[in-house]
């Protein structure tokens, strides 16, 4: 594990850090970036080797999350590609389904999207209105999503659709569509806040036709409980991200505030600043303890949705107020963009809404107690 993170931090600060500011002004990173992970093994690390992968774990794929939260990267969406989309396919596809796709997505000739969201819901997955229609062989989709991450560069995008419209968990059916089908399109980059290198984009489906062997599953109707089960591994990659924001907004305030003077002596002397980032540490090495142990449970298939609801919420929860802090610290240079910290906060808030808002989390916990 020890090689995997020097060499996954050594293509971190190569490839992505010096190309930060590039891929926030064009909103997407490089094409070939997924093409030169892919060469050096960082993707589908935690796919079988039979099917490209790398054969690892879901610890594999959080040594490369923490890296990238180390240089403050958001743009590039590869723990959605390694970590949801590859094992939506791993756990659901048939095998022609894997052997076809998880190979190309390892080498990042393809690159893999899921549309959840639509414009007029959110968190309610239930309600989606994209439609899938039998026609012949086919399934004719029509629909529109939004909030899509990996949707400018996506080849692959798993959509979840409603087979039976006269249903609702129970008609949700999740489909394959590559984006070459026509009938196919994108919509705009949207204008966010933050994770401004992400082409998070709006897509749409106008009478495009897949063959009914894209249907991801033995059958239709269980896109729903397919959510259910792969939703708590998302939740987690925030859990992990959360923490490793944290950590890296600390390190960054220490390096800073040790150097920056005020009244002619270091802004860290200051006892107010010594005791936030007393707090903040606290904070960061609380979060991980949870979440390292939530990574154990799930490796061994105990961690529960409860759980990893806590760590979703809390986790994301607490690095905002991490980043808050330690933004102040940085006086009136934390405002500024140049500055890594000033990202992190911007980035971080999103944390709190997407995989299922932070009060969606605290409903699901309720529901247990």
């Amino acid at each position: 594990m020890r090689a995997l993170r020097e060499m996954t931090r050594a293509f971190c600060e190569k490839e992505i850090a010096p190309n930060i500011d590039r891929f926030r002004e064009q909103h997407h990173v490089d094409r070939d970036l997924w093409n030169k992970a892919g060469e050096v093994g960082l993707l589908c690390m935690s796919i079988p080797e039979e099917y490209g992968g790398g054969g690892g774990t879901f610890a594999h794929e959080a040594v490369l999350m923490e890296e990238q939260s180390r240089i403050a990267d958001s743009s590039w969406g590869v723990s959605l590609h390694n970590a949801i989309v590859a094992h939506y396919l791993l756990a659901y596809g048939s095998e022609e389904q894997k052997k076809q796709w998880l190979p190309k997505m390892a080498t990042g000739e393809v690159v893999g999207a899921i549309a959840m969201t639509e414009p007029g819901t959110g968190s309610d997955l239930q309600s989606v209105k994209t439609k899938a229609i039998k026609d012949g062989d086919d399934y004719v989709i029509d629909g529109s999503k939004t909030f899509i991450t990996n949707g400018g560069q996506a080849d692959l995008i798993i959509v979840v659709a409603k087979t039976d419209p006269n249903e609702g968990a129970k008609g949700i059916s999740l489909i394959l569509v590559e984006a070459d089908r026509e009938g196919f399109s994108r919509g705009r980059v949207l204008d966010k806040i933050g994770q401004r290198g992400q082409d998070t984009s709006e897509l749409n489906f106008t009478g495009v036709r897949v063959p009914q062997s894209n249907l991801l599953g033995d059958a239709e109707g269980l896109g729903f409980i397919q959510l259910m089960q792969q939703l708590p591994q998302e939740r987690l990659i925030i859990g992990v991200t959360s923490v490793s924001g944290m950590e890296a907004a600390v390190e960054a305030t220490v390096a800073y505030t040790k150097e920056r003077e005020a009244f002619g002596r270091p802004v860290f002397s200051f006892q107010n600043t010594k005791f936030k980032l007393a707090e903040c540490a606290t904070e960061a090495k609380i979060a991980r303890v949870f979440v390292d142990d939530c990574i154990v449970k799930h490796l061994k298939g105990e961690l529960d949705i409860p759980t990893v609801a806590m760590a979703k919420w809390w986790t994301s929860d607490r690095a905002m107020v991490v980043a808050d802090e330690c933004l102040q610290l940085f006086g009136g240079y934390g405002y500024m963009n140049e500055y890594p910290i000033a990202r992190m906060w911007a980035d971080t808030r999103v944390q709190k809404i997407y995989a299922g808002t932070n009060e969606i989390m605290k409903e699901i916990i309720a529901r247990s107690l």
